[in-house]
């Protein structure tokens, strides 16, 4: 019942959240377009995971000591915490910021009241931290401050679970695909060289590429935001997803180029009686 209530709360927030978001992802992309490798580092493409994911953790843990640091009397302590925690905060809203530049429609509203509440959050926490340096004798403000910072985090948390988890962002779209072994008759009349073909092997739909006597198959819809990879095109060996641009390597499914993280099925393909067909690899 909660969460239902608070997600009407999160989508009543629309008719500014859809703007905002549209105009803070146009100056993303224009930020990000020149320097793709930093792109992929914040998405997390070197360690096969999404980067803002692991990252938000931290903030939330530490900013959590600070609270039960100032209960406790342990002042010192407290106000180490609440900076390292600033510190978290921003570092985690760089991968964040990442992610958002390929987040779209309803994922990138929520995600856009998303950030509005961690920006709260962040400011509570330097006002808090601002506080314990500018005036000792106002502790209980600086307390305040931090646990309103803390309540936030955690509100914002569940946002952001919701983009993830209910609406799919940054996930992989082959998580629950069967991964058997068997060989599968291919439904495809044609592969011409060079070009990306899109063909049926029982429910699963690939993507072909012949390349000489071999034909790559990878699976055709995109582990990060199940676009169609056969409508791509080929760079270097690589396909290129038309809708955010992940690169995925013929030969094996590895992703080269985010803003995916995750590697692409791929499938062995072999000449069969009257045809093809292919079983997967990875």
């Amino acid at each position: 019942m909660l969460g239902r209530l608070l997600t009407r709360l999160i989508d009543s927030q629309a008719a500014w959240s859809e703007p905002v978001g549209g105009f803070l992802q146009g100056i993303l992309k224009a930020i990000f377009r020149p320097m793709p490798w930093v792109k992929d580092l914040l998405h997390g493409k070197w360690l096969g995971h999404p980067l803002h994911a692991a990252s938000t953790d931290l903030p939330i843990g530490v900013l959590g000591l600070a609270v039960l640091f100032d209960i406790a009397g342990l002042l010192d302590a407290a106000a180490v915490s609440v900076a390292a925690a600033v510190l978290l905060m921003l570092l985690s809203a760089l991968s964040g910021l990442a992610d958002y530049t390929d987040t779209e429609g309803l994922a990138r509203r929520r995600a856009t009241v998303h950030a509005a509440v961690m920006v709260l959050a962040l400011a509570l926490a330097l006002g808090s931290l601002a506080v314990r340096f500018a005036d000792p004798g106002a502790l209980l403000v600086a307390a305040v401050l931090s646990a309103g910072g803390f309540g936030l985090l955690l509100f914002g948390a569940f946002v952001g679970g919701d983009v993830v988890y209910v609406l799919g962002n940054m996930v992989d779209r082959h998580a629950f695909r069967p991964r058997s072994d068997r060989w599968v008759r291919l439904e495809v009349e044609t592969a011409p060289e060079g070009e990306p073909v899109r063909a049926k092997a029982g429910a699963q739909t690939l993507v072909l590429v012949r390349q000489g006597e071999r034909i790559h198959a990878l699976h055709d819809v995109c582990a990060h935001a199940a676009c169609s990879l056969s409508t791509g095109k080929l760079v270097d060996g690589q396909i290129e997803c038309p809708c955010h641009g992940s690169r995925y390597r013929l030969s094996d499914g590895h992703v080269t180029r985010g803003p995916s993280v995750y590697d692409q099925p791929a499938f062995e393909v072999r000449q069969a009686e009257g045809g093809w067909e292919a079983r997967r690899t990875s």
